[in-house]
């Protein structure tokens, strides 16, 4: 269906005729699954509004698809990545897949608001962006005017994610947000030596323990996939106090970083909580001998990686040298590969949140096979980073070597 050009950006209209819906319930029943999620069909019940119900449901995912045209062209994302779910009270929300996650990211949205209607023949559905509020700090605007510390280059990244989505003044605004986490994060390191184990502990929610344990106890190892997101150091020294069972046994990849003093207090620092630290390089027989004992291997993989070690993989929809060795080791070892990232709440408090294991990818060409899973890490990294965007590490050059976006491009 047509939709005037008088509505405003951000909403979008659908209509289904629901006479469609019937024909498709008498004619293919068994293909209901490649157009609703399992609770849609079961929410729509086998009654006479079975068909409403179903139409209703469908015009939402269309007019979700009409609010980002271009990711909808280019089929990254489809009906299928949408799905109406009713709350306790019976009202309407929108639920999406990871991949449709990303896309509202991309476009800072925060959340999509849908109305269902419908009448004798025909379902309606009203979809309407809730947009992102990106809150800054005056520590964070003072130090993007007065000691912006590679600007530059955080604006470039900024551009490669967001541009064509946003305007450059919330590009702006995210940079401004960034060195305002930064300011926090060096605040807290500071901080942090001085608190207590109990106030350590209560400042840092878990999120995800019982999928972390369970990987733990089929003895296959985990591969932990990450980035530098939100206070990781912080957070992790105090997050593990959740789960001393696995003091001992998760070792942070890693290479020194400058100055030296930091990557020391941050090496005693890990030590000390019970962490060990593998170096990030001449170290894979280590890693696999760490893996086979069960143990887990914490493997920062947001950063530029080089041929021969990396492999150009997309991220962010550009290509960009990414470490091909996680996927090899996976593959080789059998070892689980789960997503984790942390993050500040707004009252200071910090969440470290482990996601269940991604599916490995099985091809039979071997050269495809870790290319197509590692395509799935960064797929996994870039979720992370847009639910917090403020709080990934945007100063580091991840495209290198690609032509940096024009401005407002």
């Amino acid at each position: 269906m047509a939709v005037a050009d008088s509505l405003p950006d951000g909403c979008a209209v659908d209509t289904v005729d629901i006479g469609r819906i019937e024909r498709l319930i008498d004619a293919l029943p068994g293909d209901l699954g490649k157009l609703f999620s399992a609770q849609e069909i079961n929410d729509a019940g086998d009654g006479p509004g079975r068909a409403a119900s179903l139409a209703a449901r469908f015009a939402a995912k269309e007019a979700c698809l009409k609010l980002f045209p271009r990711e909808t062209a280019l089929n990254i994302i489809t009906a299928m990545d949408f799905s109406v779910v009713r709350d306790a009270y019976g009202a309407p929300h929108i639920v999406s897949t990871p991949a449709a996650q990303v896309v509202l990211g991309r476009h800072l949205v925060e959340s999509i608001k849908v109305s269902l209607s419908h009448s004798a023949t025909s379902a309606t559905a009203v979809a309407l962006k809730v947009p992102c509020v990106v809150a800054t700090t005056w520590g964070g605007r003072l130090i993007y005017r007065w000691l912006p510390y590679r600007r530059r280059v955080i604006l470039e990244n900024l551009r490669r994610v967001y541009g064509g989505n946003v305007s450059e003044d919330q590009i702006v605004r995210l940079a401004q947000a960034h060195y305002g986490h930064l300011l926090s994060l060096l605040r807290e390191l500071i901080a942090f030596r001085f608190l207590s184990e109990r106030r350590k502990r209560e400042m840092v929610r878990v999120e995800g323990v019982p999928e972390l344990t369970e990987a733990f106890h089929a003895g296959r190892g985990v591969l932990i996939l990450t980035g530098h997101f939100g206070n990781f150091e912080v957070s992790t020294v105090a997050g593990i106090e959740h789960f001393p069972q696995v003091k001992g046994r998760i070792h942070f990849l890693r290479r020194p970083i400058k100055p030296k003093w930091l990557s020391d207090l941050l090496t005693r620092r890990f030590n000390k909580a019970g962490f060990g630290v593998v170096g990030r390089r001449g170290s894979l027989e280590e890693i696999v001998a760490t893996i086979e004992k069960g143990d887990a291997i914490v493997f920062p993989f947001d950063q530029y990686a080089r041929r021969p070690e990396g492999i150009e993989v997309e991220f962010f929809g550009q290509a960009a040298g990414t470490y091909k060795s996680m996927a090899l080791i996976a593959l080789a070892t059998g070892a689980p590969v789960m997503p984790a990232a942390s993050w500040r709440e707004p009252d200071g408090t910090h969440v470290l949140k482990f996601w269940p294991a991604l599916e490995p990818i099985v091809d039979e060409d071997v050269g495809a096979e870790i290319s197509r899973n590692t395509r799935a890490y960064n797929a996994a990294l870039e979720l992370a980073i847009v639910l917090h965007p403020e709080q990934w590490w945007w100063v580091h050059r991840r495209w290198k070597n690609r032509p940096a976006p024009k401005r407002g491009a």
